[in-house]
């Protein structure tokens, strides 16, 4: 089953193309890095999926559903997540109350002056098991531990270890790998590290000036002379 699949999407700005022509398809349970020298139009392509940019020509398609024209909130609602390089929070919040705002949108509570105390048992509950899931004692996960309240089947991560020391890199890597073997979680992120990406992702997608250079498995794109000239830092 394929959870996402975009149909050479390409976006424009003027007359900058930022994003040419990118097809991408994600099956079920996939991790899938996204990786390319800056200007390449990772977050761009991002964002066409996540639906905060339309694409100016092309599909994407969610679950066998087309949604190339569905609003970023709705996307959220039939199961699509993000995280972003400028992680929001609510700094005058704790971590638990961080991570309830989260919870209370995935069940629909957000706009409700009170909830029952069945529901509100049911959002606490929900809120401890991602404290526990994500080991928030150190609070370097809540971004992620946000979304993952909402309940995604896709979990777009955009450079989760940006600005990280190596232990902290060390500690969302694990994170992540856990996401993905226990949860079953199908996921996609950003990723500048490359110990990140050969060590997590199942399969790679290259991007260079907006077009998909390069796709296959780690050893593949480490091994292609194309990547290693355009973003590995080898000549070809």
């Amino acid at each position: 089953m394929t959870v996402l699949e975009v149909k050479n999407a390409t976006k424009r700005f003027g007359s900058l193309i930022a994003v040419r022509d990118v097809s991408l398809s994600v099956p079920k349970g996939e991790l899938r890095a996204i990786i390319g020298p800056n200007g390449a139009g990772k977050t761009t392509f991002f964002n066409l999926i996540s639906g905060f940019f339309p694409p100016s020509s092309g599909a994407i398609e969610f679950d066998g559903r087309d949604i190339t024209q569905l609003a970023a909130h709705k996307r959220v609602g039939l199961g699509m997540a993000r995280t972003f390089q400028i992680t929001e929070i609510f700094p005058e919040l704790t971590v638990f109350e961080n991570v309830r705002i989260g919870a209370e949108v995935a069940g629909g509570y957000c706009l409700r002056p009170w909830i029952s105390e069945s529901e509100k048992s049911g959002v606490e509950t929900r809120v401890e098991e991602i404290l526990k899931l994500t080991g928030l004692q150190s609070k370097l996960n809540r971004l992620v531990a946000m979304a993952l309240t909402l309940r995604p089947h896709l979990l777009l991560l955009d450079e989760p270890t940006a600005g990280m020391g190596d232990q902290e890199t060390y500690e969302i890597t694990q994170l992540i790998r856990r996401l993905h073997r226990d949860s079953k979680l199908t996921i996609v992120l950003i990723e500048h590290d490359m110990r990140v990406v050969f060590h997590l992702a199942d399969r790679i997608t290259v991007l260079d000036q907006g077009s998909v250079l390069a796709e296959g498995t780690s050893q593949e794109i480490a091994n292609n002379e194309a990547v290693q000239a355009a973003y590995l830092g080898k000549a070809a």
